[in-house]
């Protein structure tokens, strides 16, 4: 029996979005599909910010949605990363990172800040505001700050789309590393790719 189930049907203006699929709870899952078909709304749905007209989504036999259960998004166990890092401009790198991480319970933390900081090489940005940062290290603090809320689930919507090749590079290494934890990661691409293993 797979870990995570899930079946969406949901009118979206004109659109109508039909998704039905089972994985398991660990490694990484990339949706591939032509712009509009449907992939972000797949991951919002997951994530709680859309309530799907109808559907069931269960992670590791924990109902998120069905019938007449539907768990708010905040108190669904993921972490999200957004196709444009939607970071704090007002605060530093350090406090990005530190505004979710403090609301787990250190019991419950199953990453380390400074480790967390180590995987993404994010160290030298720590006291720089997020402002002023370039979207390749916007890109690594996001998924670093993602990562500190000790998810379960981990939905990243295109989050390397903007970047140039270099810097696509030296970020999937540590996509990469991130299902070793034991963590489940959805990631959204586009079908026309010419190398499916850099995630757009």
């Amino acid at each position: 029996m797979s870990d995570i189930e899930v079946s969406l049907a949901h009118n979206l203006g004109d659109f109508r979005l039909e998704v039905m699929f089972s994985t398991p709870a660990t490694g990484v899952t990339a949706l591939f599909g032509h712009s509009g078909s449907g992939k972000t709304s797949v991951l919002r749905s997951i994530a709680g910010l859309i309530r799907a007209d109808h559907g069931t989504v269960k992670i590791n036999g924990e109902v998120w949605q069905e019938a007449k259960r539907f768990l708010p998004t905040h108190k669904r166990p993921l972490g999200y990363v957004f196709q444009e890092a939607s970071l704090f401009p007002h605060l530093s790198v350090k406090q990005n990172l530190e505004y979710g991480w403090r609301q787990i319970p250190a019991r419950e933390r199953k990453i380390k800040f400074d480790n967390a900081v180590e995987l993404l090489s994010i160290d030298p940005l720590l006291e720089r505001a997020a402002s002023r940062l370039s979207g390749g290290e916007r890109q690594r603090v996001a998924i670093a700050r993602a990562l500190l809320t000790s998810p379960r689930l981990l939905l990243m919507d295109e989050p390397l789309s903007a970047l140039d090749h270099g810097a696509k590079q030296a970020i999937l290494p540590y996509l990469d590393e991130s299902p070793r934890e034991n963590r489940r990661v959805f990631s959204l691409s586009h079908a026309t790719m010419a190398d499916p293993s850099i995630l757009s």
